[in-house]
């Protein structure tokens, strides 16, 4: 087993500093300067992208230490075009936030230019536990799954 710690998720924005924004302003997540420019080489050898250049910034997920995981924000040039949302596409499929009242977080995601994508259910889980929860999207169309566990 790799002795391992958890260090961000990446989300790549059309705009990151309005999506930056949302993610500070709805869920309190928290600026980690200092904003990234990346560009060269390296990058391009890395990412597999020819010409590639970065520009974005890490948030501090809240609820987290000093140090914890990030939700990191970049916006690519060159970009492709984005994929319609879907909740079944195979790959990362949402960030979660654990909410007090989750009709209450999911109005104030859709004021904020955040889109709805089903309806707000209670489940019981197979631990015996209650969850109410709903998936919205932030303003550029990724799945935020809001949950609140009774």
């Amino acid at each position: 087993m790799i002795d391992a710690r958890f260090g961000h998720v990446n989300v790549i924005a059309r705009d990151w500093r309005r999506l930056a924004d949302f993610y500070e302003r709805v869920f309190g997540c928290a600026l980690v300067p200092p904003e990234r420019d990346y560009r060269g080489p390296e990058l391009a050898a890395a990412t597999g992208v020819a010409g590639a250049a970065l520009r974005g910034a890490h948030l501090r997920l809240p609820g987290g230490e000093p140090d914890g995981p990030t939700l990191e924000i970049y916006q690519y040039d060159p970009a492709l075009e984005p994929l319609p949302t879907a909740a079944n596409r195979p790959g990362f499929g949402h960030i979660a936030f654990a909410v007090r009242d989750v009709e209450a977080a999911r109005d104030i995601v859709l004021g904020e230019g955040g889109r709805s994508v089903g309806q707000v259910v209670t489940s019981q889980t197979a631990d015996g536990r209650r969850v109410t929860w709903a998936y919205v999207t932030d303003p550029e169309g990724n799945i935020v799954e809001l949950q609140s566990w009774s």
